[in-house]
């Protein structure tokens, strides 16, 4: 006991107790996956509260200095049930609420398993090892300080968690703003409590009662052809009357209220008060049609059944191993899970990011505990995985979308996660590389047979969908037929019959010819018609099409094309390739904008602007000499890789006329000598931020108690604008390369200021280019109606086989639906 004192009392200067705003990291290590859960689990410092996990724990002491940690370890155990017959594990409740982590809604956490739980305190560099309950023994003050730091410990919430949203209720609704100033039209006949059927139609279920009118008509059409036939939306087009209430969901408690014109579903208050004008007693009423909450439910778990998902049906080999290590779900994440599985199978991101080590080392993918031997065969294979919560709150924080546990586009989240690298690497080597080319444009003035071309940088290529290409038009039309026929004779609709659009088609339809109407030709000085035409300027290592399967009706209602594009496993794009300039052809004159000044008159721009037109005048410069930038503009060009001297002389050479046309600007001006030299004199820009301010003093030493040097704390810090929450994940996610720095610099003798200086990247984004011959080597597929609810999952071809990804399954591919993805992932064939 003499021992454990001496080293508690060694160590009690260092233990804090959490605080308000204190980031407690006890869900996951800091540099790996390892968890509570883990054989060794999670040991907490008691001073900066990083996890780390038994093989860090030690390297961070080394680091750090820091002695005291909390070690926690969670062993599952079976779930004691009484109820139970024993044999197997009770059914899973079936949700009646629309709602995750909330009373009666999809439960997201593995309820057929308890943990038991053990505390240690543990002291560095000996491992002494000291139980929760081994404190009794020590003086009152000692026992007193380390109990309240291991309490706030284990209460305060995990970081992570505290920046996802735990719990969404689906059911949440706001009082309509028409429901205390509802107008209801006199003479109205009285509604009987049954027998309802649409005024137009004769539908008899999916039935809403307008409650300005009493009229009753049927609901809106489902993606799969059953539901109504939106013959009560149309007459709220037609009258503007907004509320209607789905008639079946009526009982005391309540009923389903639609606000069309602010288009959700409401609360309604004085419902009672309102269908009593139409004879209609609430307090009598019974529910016998399904509610929208109930009808959700159901969508949102067939669209997540194994059936709905491809090639169901079918007993699938589990994969274990290196490379093969499935991603949990934390709540609609697996688009997250879809992209990175693909991202981190290429070799130049696997370094970058403990998120490719974890899917790499094999060292989380293992089978899962099987709890029920009675698990249907396709649930069976199952893989613990690992769980990305770190890494989704960094590559979320912030972001309105990405920092929620809603669905979200996988294209989307590509381009953001290329947007937070590009951010992130400018002093080191940038895996985005393998990503990036240049597209040309070109566009020519059919007035003058002048051309103009330009090039952009892409990471992405987006192949437009032509339906009038498809190569089964007779049978759609007999489909659409037999469909409609069903839907007037209140049958269910025939099989689906996906329009077959050839690959080529798609390339042909990016690569036409585009009509500019209202063109601006610089050689008439006048508007004309102008034709732009796409082509490749160069070609990446990697290429990534995006089918645009996504697009807006004629009533603007979001809808998926639900097509099947034969894309070829082997592509070739060379005849895609551009050109520039070619023999013959005359260039438009490049004529900047002239920079107005507050003393000219508004629409004095003479062909750059009409009489009403001032969009380059005044507002947006402060003198005859200096213009005030577009700050937003400028931190775009500078987030693609473009130095900031040159990003703001494109800005000012366009006139801040937009992000496009500094583009071009940057793309067409290179090459220059003073490319990336600043603007001097009376026309250097003026910016609405003259340089970064210096690194909080606070901040810089906060990161210094946690074992970095001084150097490295203000470098995170500056390249996280001063925010010390990111400039702390920056820090990690770079360790490598710090490491690398810092033993440079100290071998070769160098100042921090030489390295940095050293290390800035060249004039413009790098660009790879080589043959434009590609092998397809994964995909990305979804399910479902929009972008915003359905499922994802992706293929990888991997020693020469196809493996599906499905969040924590990871299994041999039979038959990989090539035809049924969203994007397309290929890599160049070495020659």
């Amino acid at each position: 006991m003499a021992d454990v004192k001496d080293a508690l009392l060694s160590v009690l200067p260092t233990i804090r107790v959490p605080r308000a705003g204190d980031r407690v990291h006890k869900d996951e290590c800091a540099y790996s996956f390892h968890t509570p859960e883990t054989d060794s689990g999670l040991y907490i410092c008691m001073n900066t509260f990083l996890g780390f996990g038994r093989p860090y724990v030690e390297q961070q002491y080394n680091k750090t200095g820091q002695r005291a940690f909390l070690n926690i370890k969670r062993t599952p155990k079976m779930k004691s049930d009484e109820s139970n017959s024993g044999t197997g594990d009770p059914p899973r409740k079936k949700p009646t609420r629309l709602a995750i982590g909330m009373e009666g809604g999809f439960d997201m956490t593995e309820e057929q398993c308890e943990y038991e739980e053990v505390l240690k305190l543990v002291i560095l560099p000996e491992f002494l090892e000291i139980p929760r309950d081994g404190l009794s023994g020590l003086p009152e003050m000692v026992r007193d300080r380390v109990s309240s730091a291991i309490d706030a410990i284990l209460s305060a919430d995990s970081a992570s968690r505290k920046q996802e949203i735990q719990a969404w209720d689906g059911e949440v609704r706001q009082v309509s703003k028409h429901a205390f100033n509802l107008q209801q039209l006199q003479g109205v006949p009285r509604i009987p409590p049954c027998g309802w059927k649409c005024s137009v139609c004769d539908l008899r279920e999916n039935l809403w009662l307008n409650m300005t009118d009493g009229a009753i008509f049927c609901g809106r059409r489902y993606f799969d052809g059953s539901g109504g036939n939106n013959h009560a939306l149309q007459h709220y087009q037609e009258t503007g009357f907004p509320l209607a209430v789905k008639l079946g969901t009526i009982t005391p408690d309540g009923g389903d209220v639609y606000s069309y014109d602010e288009d959700d579903m409401v609360l309604d208050p004085n419902l009672a008060e309102h269908l009593s004008h139409f004879g209609i007693d609430m307090m009598k009423m019974q529910k016998t049609d399904k509610t929208m909450t109930e009808l959700e439910i159901d969508m949102n778990q067939r669209i997540g059944e194994w059936e709905v998902i491809q090639e169901s049906g079918v007993q699938l080999q589990p994969l274990y191993g290196s490379g093969y290590t499935g991603i949990q779900n934390l709540g609609n994440s697996c688009y997250l899970n879809s992209t990175m599985q693909v991202i981190f199978s290429i070799p130049a991101f696997q370094r970058k990011a403990k998120l490719g080590h974890g899917l790499l080392s094999g060292e989380y993918s293992k089978p899962a505990l099987e709890k029920d031997s009675d698990i249907a065969p396709e649930h069976k294979g199952l893989q613990d995985g690992l769980a990305p919560r770190m890494f989704k709150a960094l590559i979320g924080k912030g972001h309105p979308e990405f920092s929620t546990n809603r669905q979200q586009d996988a294209q989307e989240f590509f381009l953001h996660f290329i947007n937070m690298v590009e951010r992130n690497c400018r002093s080191s080597s940038n895996p985005n590389e393998v990503f990036r080319f240049l597209v040309e444009e070109k566009i020519k003035c059919l007035v003058s047979q002048k051309v103009k071309y330009t090039q952009r940088v892409e990471y992405m290529l987006q192949l437009p969908v032509p339906m009038e290409a498809a190569l089964n038009k007779e049978e759609l039309s007999a489909y659409e037929q037999c469909r409609l026929q069903a839907e007037r004779e209140h049958r269910p609709p025939p099989e689906l019959v996906r329009a077959r659009i050839p690959f080529t088609s798609c390339l042909e339809a990016f690569a036409a010819p585009e009509q500019l109407d209202e063109f601006w030709s610089a050689a008439l000085q006048a508007k004309s018609n102008a034709l732009k035409t796409s082509r490749f300027a160069s070609f990446p290592d990697y290429l990534v099409i995006q089918i645009k399967k996504f697009t807006f009706g004629l009533d603007w209602v979001p809808k998926k094309l639900d097509v099947s594009i034969d894309v070829p496993d082997e592509l070739d794009l060379s005849d895609f390739r551009g050109g520039g300039l070619q023999g013959g052809e005359e260039e438009l004159p490049d004529v900047a904008p002239p920079l107005v000044t507050p003393d000219e008159p508004k629409g004095s721009l003479g062909f750059y602007g009409l009489d009403d037109d001032d969009s380059y005048c005044s507002p947006h410069f402060s003198s005859p000499t200096s213009p005030v930038l577009d700050e937003s503009v400028v931190t775009q060009l500078i987030e693609m890789g473009f130095p900031a001297e040159a990003c703001r002389k494109a800005v000012y050479y366009t006139g801040n006329s937009g992000a496009e046309a500094a583009m071009t600007w940057v793309m067409s001006h290179m090459d220059d000598p003073d490319f990336a030299l600043p603007m001097s004199g009376a026309s250097a820009p003026l910016s609405a931020s003259t340089g970064g301010d210096p690194p909080s003093e606070e901040h810089v030493a906060t990161i210094i108690s946690m074992g970095f040097s001084q150097e490295q704390a203000v470098k995170a810090l500056r390249a996280t604008n001063n925010n010390l929450e990111r400039a702390v994940d920056w820090i990690f996610s770079h360790i490598d390369d710090l490491d690398a720095e810092a033993s440079m610099d100290l071998s070769e003798g160098r100042s921090a200021a030489e390295s940095v200086s050293e290390s800035l990247p060249p004039a413009g984004p790098r660009v790879r280019d080589g043959a434009g011959r590609y092998e397809l080597f994964a995909f990305i597929s979804h399910m479902g109606t929009s972008t915003m609810c359905g499922h994802y999952v992706c293929h990888i071809k991997k020693e020469g086989r196809w493996v599906i990804y499905n969040d924590q399954k990871v299994c041999a591919s039979e038959k990989p639906p090539k035809d049924l993805g969203y994007i397309y992932f290929y890599q160049r064939i070495q020659s």
